[in-house]
């Protein structure tokens, strides 16, 4: 929970390479073209390779596709080309029963494979549960002993949406349908002493994807034989910063959790550009690892080793929050200028000034630029502009800016070290934050002044670089129980750390203990010069806090400008579905299954509805996992053949078949008779 380890699975081989054990974290990707294009497949796999693409999976819809990747595959290797291959499986018993010839891995979607018609509301009694699972042992079983004669492993892999009819009649369409749509398969295939597995729980909504994650391994470490490795990905991520702040925040709250073996972004972009992004996730979870593809590589087994056999680590069991279920932490509410953090109110949002104060002119055009709404009214601004102050100097300079600012003076925060600097904040701004730096304690005066009802609601922020994260915990719930005690409201804290997530989480338990219920504002601060990798970063470290139910405020401090840091703080939170303020669409990355242009079609609808606030539209290359991936979808828009498409409102198709070049004009009609357009600015 407050120390990166690295939870230990059984190795399983993987063609040239293998997954899990202490083989370093693998990034995958997933060709987009049709499987029976040689030309156009191999010409993708090899731009794939040369990206460094360590896994390539390829959709394998029928018979005829899985005969052709036997062709496929003898073209690559002719090539050099000797990336281990998957092969995608949906609904096709005979196409995995060929494809398993020609892959090192075969996947297979347990909602899919070997069921009954979909998404129906028919009930199951026992008998009937029970005489379908046993359909399924039937058709499933001569898929595993094919598997293990070839030598190939296999991914058992869930995905939201797609579950059976039957699961979903006992469980829902919940993380515990797809964690028990996976064991099912997984006791199957242990029953006949196959090993060779991984798994996946993806979905595009990222609570529900980590929250399934997470309860797979709880179940199934307790109910298996071999603690399996786990492929994570967000499916239907999207493309731009969404699609990667999504990606990263789905699959770096697991890493972070010492979950993972393999990862895929999935992007509606080309397959080539998830690559970059993938590495760039994993790699500071990889950076024990001396030599890439060295098995048994002693650097990470020592990390690995040391890490899991340390005492005094608590798991989910001492968690300030239900790792398994979402709801926000309770915390009573602080005014901040004409609102307020905490309680049941929206996460609010705050981003740093860069400006010097000297310069006021840049200082107060910043300042502006972050608050005031741009001339389209759907534009998003930040809620506060944090400023710092430093010295008088600078506090007389403050003075001369908020003057100029006028009314938007009052959603300007600031931050200081200097005790002396504090007080005087106090009466001057709406937000006042003092950094408690490491080693320093906060001294009487300073917490006799908070008690006395101010202009400035208080931030008291640990400043933590050297220390344990207990230290920043004890320190600020020892402050908060004294004002606790002494009845102070409108005061929050925070944390500002390299580890924002532990740090906070420690925090949060420490507050939890003592039985404080005070605002938290999560902060990241973040120093790298690289613009993605500022965006993992912020979307790990502060996006995973929020999915979990854990934070009032967002406040980001990044080398970023205005308009990036303001969209990636929005972005984060409506990722982690804390916050809707712009459309939020539900897009797949295409795949052989697709007879439209996805892309396309994702950038023409994003033009049309991107200003529509909070509304959901679903892009799905086909129907696989269409209906069910976009159960929360206001709208949806389907691949129903060759340039052909099927609109939804929610899960009920309401036009089939309907010509390309006519659906988006049609989807924004749908939008319009159901209430939901607003004509842009």
């Amino acid at each position: 929970m407050y120390q990166y380890r690295r939870r230990l699975t059984r190795e399983v081989a993987f063609g040239k390479i293998s997954l899990g054990g202490y083989q370093p974290i693998r990034v995958e990707s997933m060709t987009n073209t049709h499987t029976m294009d040689t030309e156009a497949t191999v010409q993708q796999c090899r731009r794939l390779y040369e990206a460094g693409c360590e896994i390539i999976r390829l959709t394998v819809p029928t018979e005829k596709d899985a005969e052709n990747l036997g062709i496929i595959r003898e073209r690559l290797r002719r090539d050099g080309i000797d990336t281990p291959l998957v092969a995608d499986i949906h609904f096709s018993a005979k196409a995995a029963m060929k494809a398993v010839e020609f892959v090192e891995n075969i996947r297979v979607n347990p909602g899919n494979y070997a069921t009954k018609q979909k998404f129906s509301s028919d009930s199951y009694t026992d008998a009937e549960y029970l005489q379908e699972l046993e359909h399924v042992r039937e058709e499933f079983a001569p898929l595993v002993e094919k598997a293990r004669r070839f030598g190939a492993s296999m991914r058992i892999g869930t995905n939201h949406g797609s579950l059976s009819d039957r699961v979903v009649s006992r469980y829902g369409n919940s993380p515990e349908g797809m964690v028990e749509a996976a064991l099912e398969f997984a006791r199957i295939c242990e029953d006949m002493d196959y090993f060779d597995l991984l798994f996946s729980m993806k979905s595009s909504n990222v609570r529900v994807m980590i929250q399934a994650y997470r309860l797979l391994v709880e179940k199934a470490d307790r109910e298996l034989l071999h603690a399996y490795p786990l492929h994570l990905g967000v499916t239907e991520a999207g493309d731009g910063d969404e699609g990667r702040i999504k990606s990263a925040m789905g699959i770096g709250a697991l890493l972070e959790d010492g979950l993972g073996d393999t990862i895929r972004v999935s992007l509606t972009e080309d397959p080539v550009n998830e690559v970059p992004v993938g590495f760039a996730i994993v790699r500071k979870y990889n950076d024990y690892h001396s030599v890439k593809g060295e098995r048994g590589s002693q650097p990470l087994k020592q990390v690995i080793e040391s890490r899991n056999s340390a005492s005094g680590q608590e798991g989910f069991s001492a968690a300030p929050f239900n790792p398994f279920s979402y709801s926000r932490r309770l915390s009573i509410p602080a005014s901040v200028t004409d609102f307020e953090v905490g309680g049941d109110h929206t996460p609010r949002v705050e981003t740093e000034v860069h400006a010097q104060l000297e310069q006021i002119d840049a200082a107060l055009a910043e300042i502006s630029a972050r608050l005031a709404p741009a001339k389209p009214r759907d534009a998003i601004r930040s809620e506060v502009a944090g400023v710092r102050v430093n010295t008088e100097n600078d506090l007389a300079m403050l003075e001369k800016l908020l003057a100029r600012l006028g009314d938007a003076a009052a959603h300007v925060a600031v931050s200081t070290s200097d005790p002396s600097v504090f007080l005087k904040l106090l009466g001057m701004v709406s937000k006042a934050r003092f950094d408690i730096i490491e080693g320093e304690m906060l001294d009487t005066e300073l917490l006799d002044a908070i008690l006395v009802p101010r202009r400035a609601a208080v931030e008291l922020s640990f400043i933590h670089e050297k220390t344990g994260i207990a230290v920043p915990a004890e320190v600020l719930a020892n402050i908060a129980g004294k004002l606790h005690s002494q009845g102070a409201t409108r005061v929050l804290f925070s944390v500002v750390s390299p580890t924002t997530l532990f740090a906070t989480r420690k925090l949060l338990q420490a507050f939890r203990e003592k039985g404080i219920v005070y605002p938290v504002v999560v902060r990241f601060r973040g120093n790298s010069a690289d613009r993605l990798e500022t965006i993992i970063d912020s979307s790990i470290q502060a996006g995973t806090l929020f999915c979990d139910g854990l934070g009032d405020m967002l406040a980001l401090e990044t080398p970023l400008s205005a308009d990036d840091e303001i969209s990636l703080a929005f972005n984060i939170l409506q990722g982690a579905r804390v916050r809707m303020s712009r459309t939020e669409f539900i897009s797949c990355p295409g795949c052989g299954r697709t007879y439209f242009d996805l892309e396309h079609a994702t950038a023409a609808i994003k033009r049309r509805t991107g200003h529509l606030k909070g509304l959901k539209i679903g892009i799905m290359g086909c129907i696989v996992n269409g209906p069910g991936e976009m159960a929360d979808a206001d709208f949806g828009y389907v691949g129903a053949g060759k340039n052909r498409i099927s609109l939804y409102v929610g899960r009920e198709c309401v036009e089939e078949n309907i010509a390309e070049d006519l659906a988006v004009d049609r989807l924004i009609g749908l939008i319009r008779e159901h209430g939901k357009w607003v004509d842009p600015a």
